[in-house]
């Protein structure tokens, strides 16, 4: 990962030229099948206990509508596809470099895991999954006794 400066103005030669090794990133993972650098949002995993999970994704500039939560035999897909803008003649973009792309993040959940709650809120997508194992399945413990009853011989 290059180093890049940022200046307050970008001149119109920087934009072009970063807009040239994307272009040639882009181009490099559409022939080897490799996903972009920053083709995925950043996530956190967390385990609150035996049976609650957190899921966070950093989604920011996102809305509601353009994110899809989905679960499906076991795994959960997370995918953000953006609506059109509508731009006016007067507006034309100097340096556009908040990521923008359409993504797709996969998890294969825990059996019996479900999605409870999902919120977005400051940029952060959150899902809350509980493993809720049902009773036939729990473990059981079974106590060792010796209820045999003695039998005494009489002579």
């Amino acid at each position: 990962m290059a180093l890049r400066t940022l200046s307050a103005f970008p001149t119109l030669a920087d934009s072009l030229f970063s807009d040239r090794f994307n272009r040639i990133d882009r181009l490099f993972s559409q022939l080897t099948g490799d996903t972009l650098v920053a083709a995925a949002p950043s996530y956190d995993v967390k385990k609150r206990d035996a049976n609650h999970y957190i899921i966070s994704v950093s989604v920011p500039g996102w809305k509601e509508s353009e994110l899809e939560i989905e679960t499906v035999s076991g795994n959960l897909t997370i995918s953000g596809k953006r609506e059109e803008e509508s731009s006016s003649e007067q507006e034309s973009w100097i340096h556009r470099g908040i990521y923008r792309q359409d993504f797709q993040l996969s998890f294969s959940l825990p059996e019996h895991a479900k999605v409870s709650n999902a919120s977005l809120a400051d940029g952060l997508l959150t899902l809350d999954i509980h493993q809720e194992i049902p009773e036939s399945e729990k473990p059981k413990k079974i106590a060792i006794g010796n209820n045999q009853k003695v039998l005494e011989h009489k002579a």
